[in-house]
């Protein structure tokens, strides 16, 4: 047992070293990101995502980008009696794609996208209390394709997130 100790010590160091590399979407086109998305599920680690999980709605993202290439977004979240706006900014940090919220303390990613139909984002929040990790999936229509939710599906384990922690959000009709 203990000889295999410094192995599992080894392994679990470089799979959190690869969860730290998470792929960008290559030579992101900002134009054709900004605009109205729906977030269509989400898998997260956020021990408050997991209590709301089965009671939420799809919200609506807008996201745009400042002249310095920073990313706004601003969400909206259908709650019971009315819908609850959020506004944030993120900083440009290294390659199009990668954006740091300073104030939220958050990385935020995007993995992949095809413009007109979905787009797939990773976040961390790096809180002292609860640090946590979220992958998005982002579609321009409400509806979401069996086969992209499929694909979806397949990348939560490869950020070290589990199917359980997964919410497919309905629409809102708002």
């Amino acid at each position: 047992m203990t000889a295999a100790l410094p192995s599992l010590a080894l392994a679990l160091l470089c799979l959190l070293q690869a969860g730290a590399q998470v792929p960008v979407q290559p030579d992101l086109d900002t134009k054709k990101f900004a605009g109205v998305w729906h977030v269509t599920a989400i898998a997260s680690n956020c021990s408050i995502f997991l209590k709301m999980k089965d009671g939420m709605k799809s919200p609506m993202a807008i996201i745009s980008f400042t002249p310095e290439g920073d990313l706004g977004m601003k969400l909206v979240w259908p709650l019971m009696d009315k819908c609850q706006k959020f506004e944030l900014l993120f900083q440009q940090s290294g390659p199009v794609g990668h954006y740091i919220g300073a104030q939220e303390k958050r990385n935020l990613h995007v993995m992949e996208t095809d413009y007109s139909h979905y787009t797939v984002l990773h976040e961390v929040q790096h809180s002292e209390a609860e640090p946590s990790t979220a992958l998005q999936l982002l579609t321009r229509e409400q509806d979401v394709s069996p086969q992209l939710l499929q694909k979806f599906m397949e990348l939560i384990p490869t950020m070290g997130l589990t199917e359980d922690m997964l919410a497919i959000l309905p629409k809102s009709g708002e």
